[in-house]
């Protein structure tokens, strides 16, 4: 049994039917019902904003990975925005995700000058991404080495297993950075959740090797180092990719061109 001691929200390893569509929902209810989300909500469908989020970001900012990064990549949800803001104020390179990979695999931010207390609170908000982030090309992707990831979870659990919101853009932008050299296995990848989306354990089978797992998670009260840290994806699996996503990914294409050569 899994079970959240400070929810009381169980999963069973062994339920008949569970999926991570099953947890995803009893995690967004739990937010929701127990007046846990905060803006935007409601939360399904979302990486969950909670409250105490900005708590939790100046956690992270406490950890060894993040102070020695020099370059981190944040994903552009509400609450991961603090941290943002964390890595602009301490002069760190910000990268965010490409929306949905259209035209590649992350944008750098660069705020307009003069890069005062409020320019840089607007630029680490998602208004911000949009106008103040430079794309990067997908081939030069491989000039960039990301230090540390922070990225947004649904659930996850001490032993580094993460489910997101199910699009599979993180594992799937994780994949192709790991091919092209911009991530090793020892880039640092953090979460910050609530209390209640971690779980000591949840189902194993149901994750596999393009699953992106997590080395450090932090909570508003807490951080948890994953003790017996799991394999990252070294690239992009085409046998176990859904081929509707070279419909959505445009630019999918031409990485599969590249890898080829």
């Amino acid at each position: 049994m899994a079970k959240n001691s400070k929810s009381g929200i169980s999963i069973a390893v062994n339920e008949n039917g569970i999926s991570k569509q099953s947890i995803r929902q009893r995690i967004w209810r739990h937010l929701e019902e127990s007046n846990l989300a905060t803006f935007p909500r409601p939360v399904y469908n979302r990486i969950p904003n909670f409250k105490g989020s900005n708590q939790a970001c100046m956690k992270a900012a406490e950890l060894a990975c993040y102070r020695a990064a020099k370059v981190v990549k944040v994903n552009p949800d509400k609450p991961q925005e603090h941290l943002r803001l964390l890595s602009l104020q301490d002069r760190k390179v910000l990268l965010v995700p490409t929306p949905r990979l259209r035209s590649g695999l992350f944008n750098r931010i660069i705020p307009p000058q003069p890069t005062t207390h409020w320019v840089l609170k607007k630029c680490a908000t998602s208004q911000g991404v949009r106008e103040f982030s430079e794309p990067i090309g997908l081939l030069d992707t491989a000039k960039y080495h990301v230090d540390v990831i922070i990225i947004g979870s649904v659930a996850v659990s001490k032993e580094g297993h993460r489910i997101g919101k199910g699009e599979g853009f993180a594992d799937l932008e994780f994949a192709m950075m790991a091919a092209m050299g911009a991530v090793t296995p020892e880039t640092m990848v953090i979460t910050t959740v609530h209390d209640c989306q971690v779980f000591d354990e949840l189902p194993r089978h149901l994750f596999g090797k393009n699953d992106v797992p997590v080395d450090f998670i932090v909570t508003p009260t807490e951080s948890y180092e994953v003790k017996n840290r799991l394999p990252k994806p070294s690239g992009v699996y085409w046998e176990i990719l859904h081929p509707q996503k070279f419909l959505e990914i445009p630019i999918l294409r031409q990485f599969r061109e590249w890898d080829k050569q």
